[in-house]
């Protein structure tokens, strides 16, 4: 037995003395370094008590060591559990808990706070900074850089990723070998990617699109990253001449269209601009390509699937679509009622089927069995139409669920943190359309007979109990929320109420 991700991943690159990671003070990391740092990485996982199959979380800063990481629980057969940086300790004891995580890795300013609940658990705790010091790296110091790699097969799990609904507890999301390692070789070739491409990389890594897609693809084909810790105009500015491809999400766009130094001549050494995570405004789409000559390519994935389809590299990239499916993957549109496929240009839930799709969510077979079909077709909660030449539209979604930025926001969440809140009756939680983060949270409250809201004490305790992209933008008071005659809340209607204010200009 092999390891078919490590091997293709990592093993490939072993001996390369090519740059892998370029940072921006001018330094670089070789693949032939990085394989090692992992080695190193895979020994200290071991000797804190990990096995294959058990899971580690991670809450750390974006950095060379911490993508290192992900590729020591590659080699050591342990499931990698990203965490968003932006997530309070009451948010993570819920992952920690529910993973059944092994080992939790944080920063260092973060380990106090979270040692009760890691010890609570049965865990352990190891810290890692922005800068790659901490207990992991310092332990690493004296390993051997060399580890024998686990066996694992495809369909063994390597990654869980949190998602959230509209009901219920976030779900754990169990990525199995073949599901990353399937749809990295299908990007590369889908996107032309070859060893000599040189990724501008300012996304996180405790995401999709920043880990499984752009560092996959990377190492897959030998190619190497401008690893930026966030994104910061003037890194990218400065450093656009030297790369050929970036990856970003929409607010990347439009803060380059905000600055007049995004020229022709800035860009003239791309091939590539992609985009995703959060719907890209057709009008960003056209500006974009106004100012640079560049159409850029926006797909459609989700935490379930990876990437299920994209615009095509070469043919039209069709503005407000998000192209076709993915070669190997299937895609339907479906009547919500019956599963039955609608005509084209009809709206209906997307369903796809490949080695894409997700195995199923951690310990919830319910939810696996309500949205993951028996003939293998993932309900994905989207609502979207085929136009005449098979481009797919994403219109909206049959949950409430709300995607800020490419982080998913589930209303839920933050309404049961309002409604405690002193005075407040009711609260709805929607999603109005937002140039820079596809969409922006936005809370609507009632209040209690006879009471004033305090809205900035609100707007307080919210800061206090929910990462910031959750933070509603902004609080709006009204007598009342519209039911219909089953006296559920008419989110609907609040959308179009309210979607005006924010629409730009």
């Amino acid at each position: 037995m092999t390891n078919a991700l490590y091997d293709s991943l990592l093993g490939a690159n072993a001996g390369k003395e090519k740059p892998f990671l370029h940072f921006a003070d001018g330094s670089c990391l070789t693949h032939a370094a990085f394989v090692k740092v992992a080695a190193k990485l895979a020994h200290v996982l071991v000797e804190n008590g990990l096995r294959p199959g058990d899971r580690l979380a991670m809450q750390a800063e974006k950095s060379a060591e911490a993508l290192a990481i992900y590729a020591a629980c590659v080699q050591a057969g342990v499931v990698f559990l990203p965490l968003n940086t932006a997530y309070t300790v009451d948010e993570l004891t819920y992952f920690i808990e529910n993973s059944g995580a092994r080992l939790v890795i944080c920063d260092e300013r973060a380990q106090f706070a979270l040692l009760p609940v890691v010890h609570r658990f049965g865990a352990e705790l190891a810290t890692l900074n922005a800068n790659g010091s901490g207990s992991v790296t310092e332990h690493a110091q004296n390993q051997p850089d060399e580890f024998e790699t686990v066996p694992r097969t495809q369909e063994d799990l390597a990654a869980f990723l949190y998602t959230s609904g509209t009901t219920g507890r976030s779900k754990g999301a169990m990525l199995t070998q073949a599901n990353l390692l399937s749809n990295a070789a299908v990007l590369a070739e889908h996107w032309r990617f070859s060893e000599n491409d040189k990724l501008l990389h300012a996304l996180p890594i405790f995401h999709t699109h920043g880990l499984f897609v752009a560092t996959n693809i990377s190492l897959l084909t030998g190619g190497s990253m401008i690893f930026l810790p966030k994104f910061d105009v003037d890194a990218i500015v400065d450093l656009m001449p030297q790369a050929t491809v970036m990856m970003g999400v929409p607010t990347f766009y439009t803060r380059l269209l905000d600055d007049p130094r995004l020229t022709p001549d800035l860009t003239r050494h791309m091939r590539l601009f992609v985009s995703g995570s959060a719907p890209l405004l057709a009008e960003t789409h056209q500006r974009f390509e106004r100012r640079t000559g560049h159409r850029i390519l926006e797909r459609y994935g989700m935490t379930e699937t990876n990437m299920n389809t994209s615009n095509p590299y070469d043919g039209e990239r069709r503005p407000g679509t998000v192209g076709f499916p993915l070669p190997g993957v299937e895609l339907k549109i479906t009547d919500p009622s019956n599963g039955q496929i609608v005509p084209n240009g009809d709206v209906g839930q997307i369903e796809v089927r490949g080695q894409n799709v997700f195995k199923g969510y951690w310990q919830m077979p319910d939810k696996t069995a309500a949205e993951l079909r028996s003939d293998g077709f993932f309900i994905t909660g989207d609502l979207g139409k085929l136009d005449n030449d098979g481009y797919v539209q994403i219109v909206g979604r049959n949950k409430d669920l709300i995607i800020s930025g490419g982080y998913n926001v589930y209303p839920k969440e933050i309404e049961l943190v309002l409604d405690e809140q002193p005075g407040v009756l009711e609260s709805a939680i929607i999603g109005v359309p937002d140039a820079d983060f596809g969409e922006t949270v936005v809370g609507i409250l009632v209040a209690e007979p006879g009471e004033t809201l305090d809205i900035e004490a609100i707007n307080d305790a919210a800061g206090a109990s929910l990462a910031r992209f959750k933070h509603p933008r902004r609080l709006i008071i009204v007598d009342e929320l519209p039911r219909n005659t089953m006296g559920k809340v008419q989110k609907n209607l609040l959308r179009e109420t309210y979607r005006e204010l924010f629409m730009p200009a």
